[in-house]
Formats: structure tokens, C-alpha cells, sequence
């Protein structure tokens, strides 16, 4: 059974910095693309970024600069370090698994809340 399991969210200060955390199980993600998605209150689901096993790697505009996606595959774990956080990231926070970048997410985590005060 493929698991998921994100730590490292939060309340924090705007311009202030969080990291999350992707512990995953049941995969190897040195085979694997991992990205991360958020969804704020009331909006759909918006993707942050993604790094796959082919060296593929993409940020969205709005991270970049700002947010690093890194990947542990000894550990198979995934980090998205954020900085320089504003109000409006706030969201539920998710790492995903797909293949690779190019394809759909195919396994999720439970998500966990940041809050950025202003």
C-alpha cells in the first residue's frame, strides 16, 4: 500500500518561512515524479511544483523564487521549503506521486494546513 504522509504545517508570520515534508511508503520515489498542490479556502486546487526520477523539474510562477522543491530518495522522503510567505499562500498543502511529472497524480497525501497571518 502506497502512503503518503506530510508533516510541517502551520501558522506563521507573513514573510516567514515553513517546511514541508513528504514521507513516502509502499514506492520508491527515485522512480517517481513527487510534486506539491494547495487548495485555499473556497478555491481549486493549484499546482506548486513538481521534480520526477528524468530530471524533469517545474515550479509555478508564484513559487518561483520563492519556494524549493527537494527530494531525500534514501529516505524517500520530499521537502517543499517555502519563503518569504504572504497571506494569500495560505491553503491545505499536498505532496502527490505520479509517474512522472508529465502524468497525473496518481497518490496523495492527507494534506496539512498553512496559515500565513498578515
Amino acid at each position: 500500500e502506497v502512503q503518503l504522509v506530510e508533516s510541517g504545517g502551520g501558522l506563521v508570520q507573513a514573510g516567514g518561512s515553513l517546511t514541508l515534508t513528504c514521507s513516502v511508503s509502499g514506492l520508491n520515489l527515485d522512480e517517481h515524479g513527487v510534486g506539491w498542490v494547495r487548495q485555499a479556502p473556497g478555491k481549486g486546487r493549484e499546482g506548486i511544483g513538481c521534480s520526477d526520477h528524468l530530471g524533469r523539474k517545474e515550479i509555478s510562477n508564484f513559487a518561483r523564487g520563492r519556494f524549493t522543491l527537494s527530494r531525500d530518495v534514501s529516505n524517500n522522503t520530499a521537502y517543499l521549503q517555502m519563503n518569504r510567505l504572504k497571506p494569500e499562500d495560505t491553503a491545505v498543502y499536498f505532496c502527490a506521486v505520479a509517474p512522472v511529472c508529465a502524468l497525473d497524480y496518481i497518490h496523495w497525501s492527507q494534506g496539512t494546513q498553512v496559515t500565513v497571518s498578515s
